[in-house]
């Protein structure tokens, strides 16, 4: 059977319009789902939900099971009584990029808020509704244990905490648990209201024939409740501070390479627990989303250790990860994998065969098929149809920022190879995507709008600035839904009616 052609688009929720400064899981993003639904799109990307920490990177959170508070929408906690119409109206709310730190200073203290009413008592429902989460969620207490230790040693990292808690003899676990347990409650609560309101979007968006694309980095931050929680399996000395950590080489685009400085897998024990942290990890990603996008998936092939002590990515070496037998345990315990592999970059042949042996589709970038000539392998006329296109990602310029960056050589590949004049080279290029072969494409939303380059949501490198863009709301008018339906169904990516 011929799979399913199908289109969507890249927002990540804290993109979208709303009150309190950041985009919600509430109103805003029904009208999203709304729009996606009416131009013919039945795929919605977004990136990591976890709670970020420094930097507000999503690919660098305190935990890969948790969501981030600063996504719930406080108008539904209205709704149920938590909060007071009053405690949320005067909420600023400013255009233009989020302001972390502000929307973290007016937001959390609101979330405490309801929480405290709630537990206070209420609705006998709503509380055993409460409980059963608590009960059935293997990965919460760990969680929002780490998340009050943090709060009471003043935000220090885990391995500033007293090394019996460091190092979490049963005593400290059970001590902290009673002594911090109404924060402990305040954080089960908030992870209570994240769920409920990100599966009720997900029910309204599959209701409306839109799958929801997550996203799975496959590192985890070392400030996190993973490596508190799990320090055995990862790469780390006696006094709990990691001995390699993650990154890629030195390249065309970096003479030093990245230090990313995540801690390193140990997949010997991974592999003698039977991937155990790994396959819980993935089951609650896939009761989140109804694809996963895994990125750098090249990792799991082979990946760059770099001594901690080294300031660069230079001195590292290639190790080799877990390979067939990580995806097997992971098929035997979770059945069928709807995953996406992020293989961009450098890949090697052992990597595409890894890919292809569990039929994963990989990933394709327009912005990165005009350097050079026919062969490049990102030019649609490559393309096998197992693979998603996009015209850039969360990593990369807007492609109206990418194609006022091009130097005139290859602007001109450009034109030529779509065989247009440079009106709307943005549109022309979605208008080759969603033609593709490729099974998915995806549009980044700022490439709808022909945004440029000051609207990028990521520029890697920078530990500063990134990830505050907004949609302007109203912006994805009528029109452009409707020009982007047509080329739907024009190349055969409407599902459904």
């Amino acid at each position: 059977m011929r799979p399913v052609r199908r289109s969507g688009v890249l927002l990540h929720p804290t993109s979208l319009p709303g009150p309190g400064g950041i985009g919600s899981l509430g109103a805003a993003a029904r009208c999203f789902v709304d729009f996606l639904h009416d131009a013919g799109q039945s795929l919605w990307q977004v990136l990591p939900l976890g709670p970020t920490g420094f930097g507000n990177s999503p690919y660098s959170c305190y935990s890969a099971f948790a969501g981030n508070p600063l996504l719930i929408d406080l108008a539904q906690l209205v709704e149920e009584g938590d909060l007071e119409p009053g405690e949320i109206s005067s909420l600023p709310d400013p255009h233009g990029p989020v302001d972390f730190v502000a929307v973290a200073a007016t937001k959390l203290p609101l979330l405490r808020r309801a929480a405290d009413r709630f537990l206070a008592g209420g609705d006998p429902n709503r509380t055993e509704e409460f409980w059963r989460f608590c009960d059935a969620t293997g990965w919460l207490h760990d969680y929002a244990l780490f998340m009050a230790c943090k709060e009471h040693f003043h935000g220090k990292g885990w391995s500033h905490w007293p090394s019996d808690l460091t190092q979490r003899t049963r005593e400290a676990y059970e001590n902290y648990s009673e002594k911090l347990g109404h924060v402990i409650g305040v954080e089960k609560y908030i992870q209570w209201q994240f769920s409920r309101q990100w599966h009720a979007l997900r029910a309204y968006a599959n209701l409306r024939g839109v799958l929801l694309i997550g996203d799975a980095p496959i590192f985890v931050a070392y400030d996190s409740a993973d490596v508190w929680c799990n320090q055995h399996l990862f790469w780390l000395d006696e006094k709990g501070s990691p001995t390699v950590v993650a990154g890629v080489p030195p390249d065309y685009f970096s003479k030093t390479g990245q230090r990313w400085g995540n801690p390193l897998y140990r997949w010997e024990r991974m592999t003698a627990e039977g991937f155990a942290w790994w396959i819980a990890r993935m089951r609650n990603d896939l009761g989140l989303y109804d694809i996963v996008r895994i990125d750098h998936f090249r990792g799991f092939e082979g990946f760059w250790e770099i001594p901690a002590r080294e300031k660069t990515a230079v001195m590292g070496r290639w190790a080799k990860g877990p390979g067939g037998s990580f995806f097997t345990a992971l098929e035997s315990s979770l059945g069928h994998l709807p995953l996406i592999a992020e293989d961009l970059g450098v890949i090697t042949p052992e990597v595409e065969a890894l890919r292809d042996r569990f039929g994963f589709p990989g990933m394709k970038i327009l912005q990165f098929a005009f350097d050079s000539g026919p062969a490049n392998s990102y030019l649609p006329h490559n393309y096998e149809p197992n693979c998603v296109v996009y015209t850039g990602t969360h990593d990369n310029d807007t492609t109206q920022g990418w194609w006022e960056s091009r130097g005139e050589k290859e602007r001109s590949r450009v034109l030529h190879y779509l065989r247009t004049d440079n009106r709307e080279v943005v549109w022309d290029l979605i208008a080759c995507a969603l033609a593709s072969v490729a099974r998915w494409a995806v549009i980044p939303a700022q490439d709808l709008l022909m945004l440029g380059g000051s609207d990028r949501m990521n520029l890697p490198g920078n530990a500063q600035g990134n990830w505050g863009w907004r949609l302007s709301a109203g912006a994805l008018t009528e029109g452009v839904g409707q020009r982007l339906r047509e080329l739907t169904v024009l190349y055969g990516r409407k599902v459904g009616k």
